[in-house]
């Protein structure tokens, strides 16, 4: 290989490589369950299947802004996630990326996922993607996340948004079965957000970020998850209480819910629970949002 070709070589591989570290601060695994929430949600507002146009802008829209306001977190929480051995080697604290090209780059997302839904899909939809991420951003990253145990409970807003929007994508607003799905997540996150924070213990206590799991007994998280999982499971049920779902979905999401609970008691009486814990949550959430598109399909 002759010197030319070398450095072009070298060129593309290091352009690959930048290219990789833009798209490792969308967090792109995290955001794919959110976005799968907010197609699953589409089917049982439409009834059926929905319009192609609002589907792909639910898809591409979603991944932007959600992909855009983890993004400005990575720009925000560079200084704690430099101390903290999970996050250390990310773009931002190992300097790959300059902070302020995450911010705009961030912004520039979000801006993008806006005109996108409104374009493809409605004005609500695409307020509703924005006021998550500013939920994200503003009310979590930036308030809550350093100044209180309950953080995730309230800040959990933001990763609740994507079913509204997908709702409203379909049918230009939302009703009681849209809110239900919005509840499920804000109830679910708490047990599946404390489960990682009790494994990475030592990474918040660090840093000072007050996770519930840094300042209280494991014995009153674990009581607090099981509370919130049997909220989460009784919220999952309204779907068939406003027949937008059969009897197929109440038998799915009982036995999903349940499976949340038993997971919880488990973690609360027997040591070693945690991750398993951690690894169903994931499971449950898109087992039942896989149940309600299902549902209306079949339906």
């Amino acid at each position: 290989m002759n010197e030319a070709a070398a450095t072009s070589s070298r060129a593309r591989a290091g352009a690959l490589s930048q290219i990789r570290d833009y798209l490792s601060l969308m967090k792109l695994r995290v955001v794919l369950l959110l976005v799968l929430t907010a197609l699953g949600a589409m089917l049982p507002a439409a009834h059926g299947v929905p319009r192609l146009e609002a589907v792909v802008a639910v898809l591409l829209g979603g991944t932007l802004a959600a992909g855009g306001a983890s993004a400005i977190n990575a720009w925000f929480d560079r200084d704690i996630d430099a101390v903290m051995a999970r996050t250390r080697r990310r773009p931002v604290p190992a300097g790959r990326i300059p902070a302020r090209h995450a911010l705009v780059f961030g912004i520039l997302l979000n801006v993008v996922a806006f005109l996108l839904l409104w374009r493809a899909a409605n004005l609500v939809a695409a307020c509703l993607a924005l006021i998550g991420t500013l939920i994200y951003v503003f009310v979590y990253t930036i308030w809550l996340k350093r100044s209180t145990p309950q953080n995730i409970v309230i800040g959990g807003a933001a990763g609740a948004m994507p079913p509204l929007v997908g709702w409203a994508a379909v049918t230009g607003g939302l009703d009681w079965t849209a809110l239900s799905l919005f509840a499920v997540i804000l109830f679910w996150t708490p047990p599946h957000f404390w489960a990682l924070a009790q494994m990475i213990r030592r990474d918040y206590k660090a840093v000072e970020v007050p996770m519930l799991p840094v300042v209280a007994r494991a014995g009153s998280v674990k009581l607090q998850s099981l509370a919130y999982a049997v909220l989460t499971m009784v919220v999952s049920l309204v779907p068939f209480l406003t027949h937008a779902e059969s009897a197929i979905y109440l038998a799915g999401a009982l036995a999903l819910g349940l499976g949340l609970v038993t997971m919880c008691v488990l973690d609360l009486v027997r040591r070693g629970w945690t991750r398993r814990l951690f690894g169903y949550s994931s499971i449950y959430l898109a087992g039942l949002f896989a149940l309600l598109a299902l549902g209306s399909i079949a339906g």
